[in-house]
């Protein structure tokens, strides 16, 4: 059963997970803002005791919004245990049921029913961390540049790279990826044959190519926060030293480049997921005839 085939299948339990992850993280991305507009509302209110300073209409503003990040995340993630349990129950079935047409020894037909597992992975965990990404990347400099349109050019040019790096990655993980599924498709003929020594050989040659999956991992992982950790350096001086920005603004801003930060770090993730959903679409993919 293909990547594609499951979508279609699909497309509605799956379209309603996304539309609560979708709350949340629109919510979570112009948190800041308001957060930082009442952040100075407050300052302005307990150090000017003269000037009247309306406070609590921001501050009911980011609650309400605060509570609607709250009430997507919740709403996501209980429509996400119902939704992807139901879906692997099917999937699973439909694998076991093709694989049974092909003539498939009963080990390798259970292999591929535990590796149709790796969908529901994607689904339940990547796809939000990928929606999360583009809103962290895009809306983020998107926010940036109602600051200043120079962070914003900063925080859109190292996007660049970063997917250059992160491609590098991808590539490299494509043939090791396959190497762990097929592995692992071995495992069950392994354990109906009772052969201790080969079982013992099993789990021994899956470590090489999860070890250098690792490697390409930590080199991505490494590049990629050295090089922002320049970028927050260029950002902050511009913040401070050449805007001067209230301190909410700088709040604002700075939160914007954590959370621009910290979503690359799905990256390595979720390029690892990707590969071995694409190999795995591949090796489940149905015959026409069946």
């Amino acid at each position: 059963m293909t990547f594609t085939q499951i979508v279609k299948q699909f497309k509605f339990p799956i379209s309603t997970v996304l539309f609560f992850v979708l709350i949340e993280n629109v919510a979570w991305i112009i948190e800041p803002t308001f957060f930082g507009s009442l952040l100075d509302a407050l300052i302005n209110h307990f150090t000017d005791k003269e000037a009247y300073v309306n406070y609590t209409t921001p501050l009911i503003i980011w609650i309400l919004i605060y509570m609607l990040n709250v009430f997507g995340g919740a709403m996501s993630r209980l429509f996400s245990g119902r939704v992807y349990s139901k879906m692997y129950a099917d999937i699973a079935t439909r694998v076991i049921i093709n694989s049974k047409k092909r003539g498939y020894a009963a080990s390798k037909i259970l292999a591929r029913a535990e590796l149709a597992r790796e969908y529901i992975v994607f689904f339940k965990e990547r796809l939000p961390e990928v929606s999360w990404q583009f809103f962290a990347t895009g809306g983020g400099v998107i926010a940036l540049f109602f600051y200043d349109w120079r962070i914003a050019a900063v925080a859109f040019l190292v996007i660049f790279p970063v997917i250059w790096i992160n491609n590098v990655y991808r590539k490299h993980v494509v043939t090791l990826q396959k190497n762990i599924h097929d592995t692992r498709e071995d495992l069950y003929r392994l354990v109906d044959e009772k052969n201790t020594a080969k079982i013992h050989q099993y789990y021994h040659d899956m470590v090489p190519p999860q070890h250098k999956i690792a490697k390409w991992n930590s080199i991505d992982y490494g590049v990629i926060k050295v090089l922002l950790m320049i970028i927050f350096i260029v950002v902050l001086f511009i913040c401070i030293d050449v805007d001067n920005f209230s301190t909410g603004k700088i709040y604002a801003i700075v939160a914007y480049i954590w959370t621009f930060i910290a979503s690359t770090e799905y990256l390595p993730g979720l390029m690892e997921s990707l590969t071995s959903v694409k190999d795995l679409s591949t090796r489940l993919k149905e015959e026409e005839d069946v």
